[in-house]
């Protein structure tokens, strides 16, 4: 038999617990003593029973797991079911791009299942051994990090699940992060920089400008697929947009990249600021396609004929220009005020996010310190 835990969990002290344990084993030698078994339908026991105070449900409705033995049998949802449901739970707090996620990482697990345990029906018969075997066939397969991505999603889905008493708990909170190196786009030297400009200038100028939303303001390519038209304050030279961590952000358009803009008064404010024929229209695609499909021509015209390796993509252009503007600005104050600085115009969330993502784009040096070391 499983263990029978019956919320027991939910109490902090160590006594409490007890307590409720105590009174549960009593209940149960109780129904056993009647001839109740867990291994059989019990309705007609139960139906035709005449001392009803021994019903454990009279007195206390802290004991479901007991309730369960005693009750006539009721069906338990199929794992796909369950998921589907978890999945529904959590449409309605997720992005349109995190759904999407969850239903090819949750497809793939499902698929996984029917193949390798087709035994396995209820979505009780999901559990940590399982899970773990799944997570090892991506880890085989793929990366750290994708495993990882897939233990958060499924463990998403199971919290819905456990949260609407479809399960008793999620166990994939109790399997491990294994640690990553997350991939990083390197920083464009000054004259990378200039020559690739001047290329696209020639080849490509729909490109230009959105890199140079990317440079300029700082923005993620994502928050730059997102943007439209009416996006765009050009009187207030204010830009609004929906970031990685804020549901709405409003940033200043900088002088440079504000002369940089084409005349946006008869446009259709509703309609994408960038399309693949350029800027203003209507572009009816998944934001993730958008994005892959401007890394994909920034590749075509940039990256293959500079011979650029992988580590340079357009996020790259971020760190190379939020370094720069750290450099000028640390030039005439302290390294706090720099930063104070840099976080109004970069949006992120606190000075330790900003400090973190300066370490990892190396735009911290220290001075010359060879006085110090030399003999």
């Amino acid at each position: 038999m499983k263990n029978v835990y019956g919320g027991a969990n939910r109490y902090n002290t160590k006594e409490d617990r007890l307590t409720i344990l105590s009174i549960y084993r009593v209940k149960l030698l109780s129904l056993l003593n009647e001839g109740f078994n867990p291994f059989e339908d019990n309705t007609a026991r139960y139906l035709n029973r005449e001392d009803k105070t021994l019903n454990p449900m009279k007195n206390t409705n802290k004991v479901p797991e007991v309730e369960l033995m005693i009750k006539p049998k009721v069906s338990v949802l199929s794992y796909k079911v369950a998921f589907t449901k978890g999945l529904k739970y959590k449409e309605k707090l997720i992005s349109d791009t995190t759904r999407r996620s969850y239903e090819n990482r949750l497809k793939n697990f499902l698929l996984w299942v029917e193949k390798h345990h087709p035994e396995l029906k209820a979505i009780t018969d999901i559990d940590k051994k399982v899970v773990m075997d799944f997570l090892n066939h991506i880890l085989d397969l793929t990366s750290p990090r994708n495993r990882n991505n897939y233990r958060t999603d499924l463990s998403s889905i199971m919290q819905a699940l456990e949260d609407n008493d479809i399960i008793s708990s999620n166990f994939i909170k109790k399997i491990p992060v294994l640690k990553s190196t997350p991939q990083r786009n390197k920083t464009y030297s000054k004259e990378q920089q200039k020559d690739i400009f001047e290329h696209l200038e020639k080849t490509d100028k729909t490109l230009l400008l959105f890199i140079k939303f990317i440079s300029y303001n700082f923005l993620r390519p994502i928050e730059v697929c997102r943007l439209r038209v009416g996006d765009l304050d050009i009187h207030h030279k204010r830009i609004q947009f929906r970031a990685k961590n804020s549901p709405l952000k409003t940033k200043i358009i900088p002088d440079l990249l504000l002369n940089d803009l084409p005349d946006l008064s008869k446009l259709n404010k509703e309609h994408n600021l960038f399309t693949p024929d350029g800027i203003g229209g209507v572009w009816e695609s998944e934001l993730s396609n958008k994005r892959d499909y401007f890394s994909k021509r920034f590749k075509r015209i940039i990256k293959d004929p500079f011979n650029l390796g992988a580590d340079y993509g357009l996020y790259s252009f971020r760190h190379t220009y939020i370094t720069k503007l750290y450099r000028e600005l640390v030039k005439g104050s302290s390294p706090f005020e720099a930063k104070s600085k840099l976080m109004q115009i970069t949006g992120h969330s606190s000075m330790t996010a900003l400090e973190k993502y300066l370490r990892d784009i190396d735009a911290e040096f220290p001075d010359d310190y060879s006085e110090l070391i030399k003999s």
